[in-house]
């Protein structure tokens, strides 16, 4: 089986594999073929990849010769009008959020696999790419803040007297919130964090942040560890908890997304307007329409000096190291749907390879899909 990198558009640093995935394939009797190119933005060199045994193709050329075609962002149109029938395209296409894509995809002969379906299962951790690029995200977006922000992050005892330290509020103890708690302790931040699943409370302490907790979330274990809509009467009393926390922080980080959704609004106007000149909101759930209601995507706003970041990109800004844990999870992905004698495979009695799976002979296969799109 020849398994192709596809390089990625001009906006995207990262590249689906390394060249260090390149021996481990190898050994699982399958060959790699590179689009020229692929990995520069993410320093990994042509040579690199052929050292390791890659071939070095035009992009014309992996599409003709692979039989599985790996990227991170969806190929264009121009790119897919030339797929293979039979071909397995495996991808981050954001399907739960996308009924248009999805039946577009329907009308084709290819099999598209998303790795953003993963199941959030004890054996998919392994290939969880969400939680990957949530730890990136979530560690750029304490730094970026950071840098931002006009005050020191620790406490600091000098001979000009005391300078307190910053003190943040993370909204969300997914992934990318205990990353941010972590690296934010380690700056010397006081940290506070408000979720609505208590589950998260000693992980939170455990990292040395404060939980904020409020009275009556409703939570869902076959949410699969995501936050769940919560009630009304709930929504209004974790908003004003929200508020009075958020105008005495100096950064608040949003982190809060529901899978399919748009993201809640944690962060009204309201309390950006009364929030201290210098502070700095990194509203990491841009991309779905923010937690605060000036966020806009890929876009930094100024409100009476107080910025907001809505920064959807951070895991392509540290390109390297995320390539390199998208490519794990990837390689992982892989081992499901090779054979021992390095043919292709699709085992739907996998629950894994099922969940992923968008696609395949023009119908749609994983259950989460079939159920979101249904009742949209």
């Amino acid at each position: 089986m020849i398994i192709g990198v596809l390089k990625e558009p001009e906006f995207e640093s990262r590249v689906s594999l390394l060249p260090e995935a390149v021996k481990i394939l190898d050994k699982l009797k399958t060959k790699l073929i590179v689009e020229k190119g692929a990995g520069k933005s993410a320093m990994a060199l042509d040579d690199e990849y052929s050292s390791a045994g890659a071939q070095i193709v035009s992009r014309q050329e992996v599409i003709e010769k692979s039989d599985v075609l790996l990227s991170i962002n969806p190929p264009e149109k121009d790119t897919i009008v030339h797929f293979k029938k039979g071909q397995v395209i495996i991808s981050v296409f954001n399907p739960l959020a996308d009924k248009e894509l999805v039946d577009g995809m329907l009308k084709t002969d290819q099999t598209y696999f998303s790795m953003d379906l993963i199941p959030r299962t004890s054996r998919g951790q392994a290939m969880d790419i969400l939680s990957s690029m949530a730890t990136v995200a979530g560690y750029k977006a304490v730094l970026d803040a950071a840098m931002r922000l006009p005050n020191f992050f620790p406490m600091f005892m000098t001979a000009a007297g005391t300078i307190r330290p910053a003190k943040m509020l993370i909204l969300g103890a997914g992934v990318a919130g205990l990353q941010a708690v972590a690296i934010a302790r380690k700056l010397g931040a006081v940290v506070e964090v408000f979720d609505v699943r208590s589950a998260v409370k000693e992980q939170v302490q455990s990292l040395g942040g404060k939980f904020i907790e409020v009275e009556g979330a409703k939570e869902d274990e076959a949410a699969g560890g995501y936050a769940v809509e919560q009630t009304e009467n709930f929504i209004k009393k974790q908003k004003q908890l929200i508020h009075d926390h958020a105008i005495s922080s100096n950064v608040v980080i949003c982190t809060a997304q529901i899978p399919g959704k748009k993201a809640p609004l944690l962060i009204e106007k309201t309390t950006v307007d009364a929030m201290k000149p210098g502070s700095v909101i990194i509203d990491l759930a841009a991309s779905t329409g923010g937690n605060c209601a000036y966020t806009e995507n890929d876009k930094d706003v100024d409100i009476n000096g107080v910025t907001i970041v809505g920064n959807s990109t951070y895991p392509s800004e540290m390109p390297n190291d995320a390539s390199r844990m998208y490519g794990n999870n990837l390689v992982n992905f892989l081992k499901l749907l090779i054979s021992e004698d390095g043919g292709l495979v699709l085992d739907f009695e996998d629950e894994i390879v099922k969940g992923t799976c968008m696609i395949h002979n023009n119908e749609i296969v994983s259950d989460r899909l079939l159920y979101t799109l249904k009742n949209k």
